[in-house]
């Protein structure tokens, strides 16, 4: 494999790889923290996989 070509992601349930990409955040549980992730969506089985993005412990929106 060369440095130009990336693995073909595929979905652990179904072996699909056709996704949908939303981005979410997931807040601590007492609000001081907020993690932004990256959703991938399976279009097959609905299967969600998630991507840790950034966290700050100021950032609130």
């Amino acid at each position: 494999m060369t440095t130009s070509e990336f693995p073909v992601l595929r979905c652990p349930l179904c072996k699909g790889n056709d996704f949908q990409q939303e981005l979410g955040r997931l807040d601590s549980r007492w609000g001081f923290t907020s993690h932004r992730m990256t959703l991938l969506i399976c279009k097959n089985c609905r299967y969600i996989l998630h991507f840790y993005d950034k966290n700050s412990i100021f950032d609130f929106d």
